[in-house]
C-alpha cells in the first residue's frame, strides 16, 4: 500500500517521516513542494499516475497566519486551490484523501469545545482559505477525512515551542499572551492518529459513512502563557515570564480567543487514545 504525503518538509511531514519506519506494510512517498506542486492540477496528475497511492495525506499548507493578510492570493492558491486539485486527482485515482485543517476556521466565541458540526466563521485570510479548502474537498470527492487540529508544535521546523526556547536563551524576560485559549498538539501524535485512520480503514473497521470531518489535538487546554510557562518549567529554565492580553500584542491577523476542539468523534470512531498536552510536551522536549 502506498501513502503519498504532500508538504513533506513541514512539521507534520517530518513527523510522518520520523515514524514511517515503524509501519513496514506501508510504502510512503514523501513529496516536498519541489516534488509535488499542489497548485498545479497537471503536476498532481503526473505524480499520482507515477505512484498510484491508496491514500494521500495533504500536509501541505500556507500557514503564515499574519503574512496571509498581505498575501491572500498565495494563501488561497495553496490552501484552497491546492486542496481542490488534490480532491480532483484523488477522485480520478480512487485515492482516499486525508486533509489537515485548522481551528482557525472558527471565530473563537464559543465557551465550550468546538464540535465538527459547529458553524465555521473564520476571522482572517488563513482561516478563510483553509475553510475554502475543506469546502472544495467536500464538493469534489466523497472519500475524504478532514482533520482539524490546533497549535501544532514539534522538534521540527519553526513553531511556538522552539521560538520560546530560542527567546529564553536570548532574554531575561518574556511577555506572552494569556487570553487566547486552545490546545497544543504534538505533530508526532497527530501523525500517529493519521496512520491509525489508515489502519482502521484497511482493516474494514470503518465504513463509507465514517468519511468526513474530525477534530484532533492533545487533551486539555491552556493559554499561550500557560504553554510557555510549562515549557520553561519542564526545561528548568529560569526566566521572568509575564502574562499580557491580546490587546497588548496586536497582530495583522485576529486569533480565536477560544479554540479548544472536542475530540470525542475521532476517539470513538478510530479508538484513538489521546495524551494530555503536558505529557506530550515532555516527550517532545526529550527528543530535542
Amino acid at each position: 500500500m502506498v501513502i503519498l504525503v504532500t508538504g513533506a518538509n513541514g512539521q507534520l511531514g517530518q513527523a510522518l517521516q520520523s515514524i514511517s519506519g515503524t509501519y513496514l506494510g506501508i510504502d510512503f512517498v514523501f513529496c516536498p513542494s519541489s516534488a509535488l506542486d499542489i497548485t498545479s492540477l497537471e503536476h498532481c496528475q503526473l505524480v499520482f499516475s507515477t505512484y498510484r497511492p491508496s491514500f494521500c495525506i495533504n500536509a501541505a499548507a500556507y500557514t503564515a497566519v499574519d503574512k496571509a493578510e498581505s498575501e491572500p492570493e498565495k494563501a488561497h492558491l495553496i490552501n484552497a486551490v491546492g486542496a481542490e486539485n488534490l480532491a480532483k486527482v484523488c477522485k480520478e485515482n480512487d485515492t482516499i484523501l486525508i486533509h489537515i485543517s485548522t481551528d482557525f476556521i472558527f471565530d473563537g466565541t464559543l465557551n465550550r469545545p468546538y464540535l465538527e458540526t459547529d458553524l465555521p466563521n473564520p476571522t482572517g485570510v488563513y482561516g478563510l482559505t483553509k475553510l475554502q479548502g475543506e469546502q472544495a474537498i467536500q464538493a469534489n470527492w466523497e472519500k475524504h477525512y478532514i482533520i482539524r487540529t490546533s497549535w501544532v508544535y514539534s522538534q521540527y521546523g519553526t513553531n511556538f515551542l522552539k521560538t520560546m526556547l530560542r527567546l529564553a536563551a536570548e532574554r531575561d524576560q518574556l511577555s506572552v499572551v494569556s487570553d487566547q485559549i486552545g490546545t497544543p498538539t504534538n505533530a508526532i501524535d497527530l501523525a500517529e492518529a493519521l496512520i491509525k485512520i489508515v489502519d482502521y480503514y484497511n482493516a474494514e473497521l470503518v465504513s463509507a459513512s465514517n468519511y468526513g470531518i474530525y477534530n484532533f489535538s492533545n487533551e486539555g487546554y491552556c493559554s499561550w502563557y500557560d504553554f510557555a510557562n510549562e515549557i520553561f518549567l519542564q526545561k528548568a529554565i529560569s526566566i521572568d515570564l509575564k502574562p499580557i492580553p491580546t490587546l497588548a500584542y496586536p497582530t495583522p491577523a485576529k486569533r480565536p480567543a477560544y479554540s479548544v476542539l472536542d475530540k470525542s468523534k475521532i476517539k470513538h470512531t478510530f479508538n484513538i487514545a489521546i495524551k494530555e498536552w503536558q505529557t506530550s510536551l515532555a516527550e517532545c522536549l526529550n527528543q530535542l
